[in-house]
């Protein structure tokens, strides 16, 4: 059997979405990569969880949080299906063994921190460590996950970043994101509203990095860079400075926009976006200006 009889389920089609504006404004892209929520009828049948404790993965309403700074201009990518379906903020192929009931390709990297872990690009457990599945899974059958819904998902994100480069000599990546916040009140350390991940200035310049903390913090915010989040797959890959494309996660403190036991938005929901589109109008305004002058002084 080969990954090509595994065809996902018209659910999935397409896998993304594309918020673009008619005439890019400004040199981002946006990116929401684990706010699908979509799940497949044949995943819910092979999980041993129910649909709402397969949610403790997701981003939840993460797009929609963003909906109003890609309206300002900029294009905004966001996955359909969700991130305990498939993982796209992996490398392509970190797949776990014990996930598994025959072997894995010479090529899979069963050894990263996140495999280990058991959030590998197809997920063995949910965010608070349940199991997923009732049984272990045949290997072509994620072959044909990350062939159909992982590289078109990243060959469009590419596509984004590719042409935002060609329209202004640059781009700059915001990858959006959320954080559960009861897994941050465990840590030590007061529990910020944002923690913003730039792999400790290697994805992004560090002007951009500490004008988007100053403004949050402005606007009553408590921020955080790089711990505990600086930034996964996306981050690292897409973020080279030195080629011109700088990269930046976002890590939302839930508690700040979300009722986490019923999955649906808290009060705060409707505040925070706001912030979020003057905040990103601000830098879409500022930024470019801010890295101008860095390049002419150096």
């Amino acid at each position: 059997m080969t990954a090509q009889k595994f065809k996902l389920n018209a659910e999935l089609k397409p896998p993304f979405t594309i918020l673009a504006p008619r005439v890019q404004q400004a040199p981002f892209v946006l990116c929401s990569p684990h706010s699908g929520r979509v799940y497949p009828r044949a995943f819910l049948e092979q999980s041993r969880l129910d649909p709402m404790t397969l949610r403790k993965s997701e981003d939840c309403f993460v797009d929609d949080l963003f909906r109003g700074a890609a309206e300002l201009g900029v294009p905004m990518i966001a996955a359909r299906f969700p991130r305990a379906y498939l993982d796209v903020n992996r490398e392509p192929y970190e797949l776990d063994p014990e996930l598994f009931a025959d072997p894995l390709p010479d090529y899979a990297n069963s050894q990263s921190v996140r495999v280990i872990g058991g959030l590998g690009t197809v997920a063995r457990i949910v965010a608070d460590g349940e199991e997923i599945y009732r049984e272990r899974l045949c290997v072509e059958e994620a072959l044909a996950r990350i062939e159909q819904l992982y590289f078109p998902f990243h060959e469009a994100l590419q596509s984004l970043i590719a042409e935002t480069k060609a329209r202004f000599g640059y781009a700059i990546l915001i990858d959006c994101h959320s954080m559960p916040s009861a897994q941050m009140a465990q840590s030590s350390g007061p529990r910020p509203d944002f923690v913003l991940g730039d792999r400790f200035g290697a994805a992004c310049d560090p002007e951009l990095t500490r004008f988007l903390r100053d403004t949050l913090a402005a606007e009553g915010y408590d921020v955080q860079l790089n711990r505990p989040y600086a930034g996964g797959y996306i981050t690292e890959h897409y973020g080279r400075p030195y080629r011109g494309v700088q990269a930046l996660q976002i890590e939302i403190n839930r508690a700040l926009y979300l009722d986490e036991q019923r999955f649906t938005p808290s009060p705060g929901f409707e505040r925070l976006k706001t912030d979020i589109t003057r905040i990103v109008n601000m830098m879409l305004s500022t930024v470019p200006g801010l890295l101008a002058k860095r390049d002419a002084a150096e």
